[in-house]
């Protein structure tokens, strides 16, 4: 055969690319693929109404607890010529026990809320991300001892040991924030290492391993982003529970101690039954406050959820 028959001939016969190939190929189409699955899911979102309305309900609540304070009366100031006043144009939520402003403490009480149900989920989903990627990629001992301390953990329930560890290491903003944060990971661990082993099988994980990714640069480049999603609903309702946490423990004065005012130790001061019939004002604010902010939090939850979910009706 001459050579030219030869080259012909080569090139005639397909060859199989390699992995680089492929990978090469498909990257392309991968960004594409992922802008139009978040569009997709921006409009799933948008179509749900409740969760919409919540998060312009959150919107509004962090805006208010960043700039109302700065306009108002000190949630400290005494002012013993109004104590015990209903709403007036003076106190539009009326004054407390002692004269202070029920509104100025409502919305002060927002930041600190909100800051222990953020900052507390960061914390234990940060951890339970942590712990589960490692059950969840290496597997072995490691994925034995990390789920044997999820089962030791999820055996008690969380109110019971919140209370205890801040017996323990004493009420406050930092305990509280630190105490649900080391404790409200099993979930998230889970919920990853589940994510993981699914995934890790896959055949674009083999191909990063056949070309020579490491361990680390799977686990951020390929295996965490496909976990985003579900860990992004995790995180949502996780942060009405720790605000609802938080509001529990301050209530029972295990939490957020005065002078720093957070919906739980409000509501503390509104327990005597002479309160409760006299006063309403003084506890209905902060309640609605805790409800109507859990309430749009899940609203948000149930929207991500609905519009990360293929399954979802909303289309």
């Amino acid at each position: 055969m001459s050579s030219d028959s030869a080259r012909t001939a080569s090139a005639q016969v397909p060859t199989a690319p390699g992995i680089g190939g492929q990978l090469a190929a498909a990257s392309p189409v991968v960004p594409s693929r992922q802008g139009s699955a978040r569009t997709k899911a921006l409009h799933r979102f948008a179509r749900h109404r409740l969760a919409v309305a919540g998060l312009i309900i959150v919107i509004v609540a962090v805006i208010i607890a960043a700039l109302l304070p700065l306009l108002t009366l000190s949630a400290e100031a005494v002012d013993l010529r109004a104590v015990r006043q209903p709403p007036s144009a003076a106190h539009p939520l009326g004054t407390d026990l002692i004269g202070r402003d029920v509104l100025s403490r409502v919305v002060n009480g927002a930041r600190t809320s909100l800051a222990v149900g953020i900052l507390a989920v960061f914390l234990y989903v940060v951890i339970g991300t942590l712990l589960g990627a490692l059950a969840g990629y290496f597997g072995g001992w490691l994925d034995h001892v990390v789920m044997r301390l999820v089962d030791i953990v999820l055996s008690v329930p969380l109110l019971l040991m919140v209370i205890v560890f801040v017996s323990v290491v004493g009420p406050g903003l930092l305990s509280v924030i630190t105490v649900i944060g080391l404790l409200g990971w099993p979930g998230t661990a889970r919920l990853v290492r589940g994510q993981f082993l699914s995934l890790r099988q896959e055949e674009f994980i083999v191909a990063a391993r056949v070309v020579g990714a490491s361990a680390s640069r799977i686990v951020l480049q390929h295996l965490l982003p496909n976990a985003l999603a579900p860990l992004t609903v995790l995180a949502t309702f996780g942060v009405a529970s720790a605000i609802l946490l938080e509001a529990s423990l301050s209530f029972l004065g295990l939490g957020v101690r005065p002078p720093t005012p957070s919906w739980g130790n409000i509501l503390n001061d509104a327990q005597s039954p002479t309160v409760l019939s006299d006063m309403p004002w003084l506890w209905l604010s902060p309640g609605l406050a805790i409800a109507i902010t859990v309430l749009a939090v899940n609203f948000i939850g149930d929207g991500i959820r609905d519009a990360v979910d293929p399954r979802s009706n909303l289309r």
